[in-house]
């Protein structure tokens, strides 16, 4: 039975760039949707770290004055446009963060379609999205667990098996950095597939996390400074055939050590900021110690219908992992600062009511 359908809308807008005040809270009229749009009461949202940089002024992608921020929502199917084919009032369902990206490669058209960026998002009690910028959301996942795949579980997805005859297989290696929402992802599915995994961290604490779930090896890059070296040494001194790069310039040298030849770095983010006058490698590098380089923003919606389907069929494994601090929609403030602060483990989620 579809639920009732409230007036107005609790949300957050990014009215600025001069930091987390920046963020204002308000209570809206619900958006009319259009003839291709479905109504959402979202129940669980997600951050990211773009979602931390945009009040910043530091996110180099289009966005909109004023906008709702947020890119990762699960939630209930309200109401439907008359045009509308794919869902029905009562579904749960799960954003997309590219609106626009349905398969293939990226677009102008679809880049310029993230949500809480472009196109507002999802911290918000009810939203209107696209019919083609949701997916049915997997069985057996609560909202805040399906909120994670939006962006930090699609692009793990894509970094692994999103590029044809580049993807992860069994027996091969793959190197993670951190317990941040995609190293966790990558982790998981790497293992799933078969390959085997060397994740660094930064404590010993978030090193049990990932034994726990099925890391091979693990380096504290804190006690190991040439912990790529000491990556390559782990597989035979081959080198390993992935790395899923989250933290940017500060980590790329060793990344690349790490590298067999005709290896892959995927390049999804910066996270661990502009590197501190760290050295980073040219557009020569790859030609010159032979590796590819793959420059991932997320993922399409077709890998996300993939992914949720992989999910859904392999739970026990695939369960999304979330910090143990869950925050409320008026929190949002607060939420911004602790995944600021790096002190989370997993994804930081947004219980909405």
């Amino acid at each position: 039975m579809a639920e009732a359908i409230l007036k107005t809308s609790r949300q957050w807008r990014v009215t600025g760039y001069d930091g987390f005040d920046s963020l204002k809270f308000s209570e809206e009229a619900i958006p009319t949707i259009g003839d291709n749009e479905v109504l959402v009461k979202i129940h669980g949202a997600s951050l990211n770290f773009r979602d931390i940089i945009i009040p910043l002024g530091k996110y180099p992608f289009p966005q909109k004055p004023n906008v709702v921020p947020g890119s990762d929502g699960a939630g209930t199917v309200l109401a439907i446009g008359k045009n509308v084919t794919r869902f029905q009032p009562g579904d749960k369902v799960v954003t997309t963060l590219l609106q626009r990206h349905i398969a293939g490669s990226l677009t102008p058209s679809a880049a310029d379609s993230s949500l809480g960026g472009s196109i507002d998002g999802t911290f918000r009690s009810i939203g209107a999205f696209d019919e083609q910028g949701i997916v049915k959301m997997p069985e057996g996942l609560s909202f805040t667990e399906a909120a994670t795949l939006s962006c930090a579980g699609v692009t793990a997805w894509n970094s692994l098996f999103g590029q044809p005859g580049r993807e992860l297989t069994p027996g091969q290696w793959l190197l993670t950095q951190g317990t941040g929402g995609v190293s966790l992802f990558a982790l998981q599915f790497a293992k799933a597939v078969g390959a085997r995994v060397i994740a660094t961290t930064s404590s010993n604490e978030k090193a049990k996390l990932l034994e726990r779930i099925g890391a091979d090896h693990i380096i504290n890059y804190r006690e190991t400074w040439n912990w790529g070296e000491r990556a390559k040494e782990l597989t035979g001194g081959v080198g390993v055939d992935l790395v899923v790069e989250v933290a940017g310039a500060a980590t790329m040298q060793q990344s690349v050590a790490s590298l067999k030849l005709d290896g892959t770095m995927c390049v999804v983010g910066f996270v661990g900021g502009d590197g501190n006058g760290a050295e980073v490698p040219n557009l020569l590098d790859p030609w010159l110690k032979h590796y590819a380089v793959r420059g991932i923003s997320v993922g399409n919606r077709s890998q996300m219908e993939a992914m949720c389907r992989a999910v859904e069929a392999n739970l026990e494994n695939l369960r999304p992992i979330i910090d143990s601090r869950t925050f409320k929609l008026e929190q949002l403030k607060e939420a911004y600062e602790y995944l600021n602060s790096g002190g989370n483990v997993g994804k930081v989620c947004i219980d909405i009511d």
